[in-house]
């Protein structure tokens, strides 16, 4: 009722496509209404209901004015704009309007009121008297907030609402929860603050419940539906891997490597998720793991999300395999067209034993012989579908996802939570300790002739420009990612704006405080060729600084650099900045970190602050979660993660949990939703994904 053609695009435009649609588009926040109330009561600030009887009427320009009274007080009701015509006011009608109280010239009024008319003979139907909470809703310039609201009153005025409840009555029965159309109604007119969170709590529930049921059923079809491939692995194999390494396994990494172990020689595929901040030597644990395929006849592959973070685990890994019967590949989107056809063929023909690469290894012409292992680096970096179609290159590859993003716990079992998860906390020993320092613009000269001792005295330093500057068109050239096809428009827009506050900012220090000093300059549109030549002249020690885009947020390791610069940090989230930050401290050498912060905001100055009160990475990341959301953190909705109505990953971690167990505990005990009080799981599951049902298969 109430929507035709026109209002339904409206609604589109929100997401708001059927019935169900509307039910469950809850509000984000509630003021509340004091009911129908005396008009000496009235208090400015508040939502009231008054009844009333005109006496006079004001039609002059902009807008309209009246005049009511309830027998004791007047006050006004005002529109700036023209209420419908279907409200023809006139002197002694009885009124009944709900509004927005104001003070002026020392009179109540009522601002855009929403009003029912009735005849001066006719009986006003009796309303509530008492207060109310007011549902305000997520709304468009083309549908406001009241008009939604009234679509959904419509709704609700259904006595029983046909919603089928997706819960099983055993689990409402265990957790006390309301039925699924009893929470869907206190959500919208709520009776108390308490009925009102005890439905917000079972709606959050049931999303997460639905979010586990998913990962849960995807973690089963891996581990029982689909056959691994169980591999070997002997004392004298792991002696002979770990004897390539010119120096011993921290009890971090080694924990890890006991975990993928276990894995890798169980019958089914693993899937595990590698956490560890940045440093901590994920890639030696990798590598391991590729080597242990290698020894049962397999081929590995590692997947890198940049050129140079690519080559960077290929020359290390070249290092640890020199002389060794290894035959390993290196493919990209900066592989000349020659050699990669040749290397395509050896994979093909089974003549690699490892490959590692861009996103080149997914391109249709890469094909392995015999796929055992596949590598994800830095996952979080790649769409769903990308990851998918590198782990089904092989029949049931074991999978391993790596990041130095560390992820919080409830973000990780929403996104990843059919994955098992393995933590890389301390780093290797011997790393110097990390200060971090928030400086403002005044302070620029006195860093950097600070910073100009230090490099004189032998250290190295980068300077990190965010996305900042005007366009210009001179540097319109294409960036790595664009040329490969792979790169938004508006990244590649970011990637130019960069590339320009860099150029500005090298030339600045070369002309100014670092005027007789080496400083290169590494951004993504130059040439694969020119980003290794200047990278290894700055690990050569022939450059005594660096001012680079964020391309050096992953890849660049160069122990003897200690001091990062990042200009305008108040542009960065906190994991982007401790990822940046993890470009030093990779030395004995104790590092310093500046952060050069523009803003003037509270909120930036409490953002960055969290930067200097630690260097852990998981609280860090806590924080950034609490800041930006799971959306800005990860990109989450490349992740197959639903748009959450209710549910909140910061505040309710318990049900989350709570949801996870109660997930698992089902497919356990009814692993094909056979059973008749399960029915609806499948279908709620649908309608929440939605088109990203499918990506529930992707990982």
């Amino acid at each position: 009722k109430g929507v035709g053609p026109r209002r339904a695009a409206a609604l589109a435009e929100l997401n708001i496509h059927t019935t169900r649609d509307l039910l469950h588009h809850f509000p984000f926040r509630y003021e509340q209404d004091a009911g129908e109330i005396p008009i000496a009561d009235l208090t400015p600030g508040q939502t009231a209901t008054i009844r009333a009887v005109v006496t006079r009427v004001s039609r002059r320009q902009p807008g309209l004015r009246c005049t009511v009274t309830d027998g004791d007080d007047t006050c006004h009701l005002r529109w700036f704009r023209q209420p419908p015509r279907r409200l023809p006011l006139f002197r002694g009608a009885t009124i009944v309007a709900t509004g927005k109280v104001q003070i002026y010239q020392d009179q109540p009024e009522l601002i855009q009121p929403k009003t029912e008319l009735f005849d001066p003979d006719a009986d006003a139907p009796a309303k509530p008297r008492n207060a109310q909470q007011v549902g305000i809703y997520p709304s468009s310039a083309r549908i406001k907030s009241p008009t939604i609201r009234q679509l959904i009153k419509n709704i609700l005025a259904t006595p029983n609402l046909a919603i089928p409840d997706p819960l099983p009555p055993e689990l409402l029965r265990c957790h006390k929860f309301p039925d699924h159309a009893a929470a869907v109604r206190q959500m919208h007119i709520p009776t108390s603050e308490t009925q009102l969170d005890h439905a917000r709590r079972r709606l959050a529930y049931e999303e997460f419940f639905l979010i586990e049921l998913a990962l849960g059923l995807r973690r089963r079809k891996y581990h029982a539906l689909q056959a691994g491939q169980q591999l070997r692995l002997t004392a004298e194999m792991d002696q002979r891997i770990r004897a390539r390494f010119p120096f011993a396994l921290t009890d971090a990494q080694n924990d890890a490597l006991r975990d993928i172990a276990r894995d890798l020689t169980s019958p089914h595929s693993m899937t595990r998720l590698l956490q560890g901040d940045v440093g901590s030597g994920k890639t030696v644990v990798a590598l391991y793991a590729a080597l242990v395929a290698i020894a049962n006849h397999r081929q590995a592959a590692i997947m890198a999300p940049t050129d140079i973070l690519a080559r960077q685990h290929f020359n290390n890994i070249q290092t640890y395999l020199a002389n060794s019967r290894v035959r390993t590949c290196l493919l990209s989107g900066q592989s000349p067209r020659s050699t990669r056809s040749a290397d395509h063929a050896a994979i093909r023909a089974g003549q690699i034993d490892l490959v590692v690469g861009t996103q080149a290894l997914i391109q249709q012409a890469v094909t392995f012989k015999h796929l055992g292992l596949v590598v994800v680096d830095e996952q979080h970096k790649f769409g769903v579908i990308q990851r998918h179609q590198f782990r089904t290159k092989g029949p049931a590859p074991h999978y391993l996802v790596m990041t130095a993003t560390p992820i919080p716990r409830t973000l990780a079992m929403a996104v990843f939570g059919d994955l098992d998860v393995s933590i890389i906390k301390s780093p290797p020993p011997g790393r110097g300790r990390i200060t971090t320092r928030i400086v403002t613009p005044a302070r620029w000269s006195t860093v950097m002739t600070y910073v100009r001792r230090r490099l004189l005295a032998g250290e190295q330093a980068y300077v990190v420009c965010p996305q900042i500057g005007p366009e210009d068109a001179a540097d319109n050239q294409p960036t790595d990612n664009q040329r490969a096809g792979n790169q938004p428009a508006d990244t590649a827009t970011k990637s130019r704006r960069q590339l320009i506050a860099a150029r500005q900012t090298c030339r600045r220090l070369q002309v100014g405080p670092w005027k007789d000093l080496n400083v290169g300059l590494l951004h993504g549109s130059l040439t694969s060729a020119e980003k290794e030549q200047t990278i290894a002249d700055f690990r050569a020690n022939k450059l005594h600084a660096l001012v680079a885009t964020t391309v050096v947020e992953v890849g660049v390791d160069v122990p003897n650099a200690t001091i990062i610069i990042i200009d305008n940090a108040d542009h960065f989230g906190l994991s982007q900045l401790h990822q940046l930050r993890g470009r030093v401290g990779r030395g004995p050498t104790n590092s310093l970190c500046v952060l050069v912060s523009r803003s003037s905001s509270a909120a930036a100055a409490e953002r960055l602050g969290v930067m200097a009160q630690t260097t852990d990475g998981f609280r860090i990341a806590e924080a950034d979660l609490r800041q930006r959301g799971p959306g800005e953190l990860l990109g989450t909705r490349q992740h197959g993660l639903p748009e959450l109505r209710v549910g909140d990953l910061v505040n309710d971690f318990a049900l989350l949990d709570q949801a996870r167990a109660d997930a698992f505990d089902l497919i356990a005990r009814d692993p094909n939703l056979a059973h008749a009080e399960h029915q609806h799981l499948l279908p709620a599951a649908r309608a929440m994904f939605g088109h990203q049902l499918a990506l529930i298969d992707a990982g």
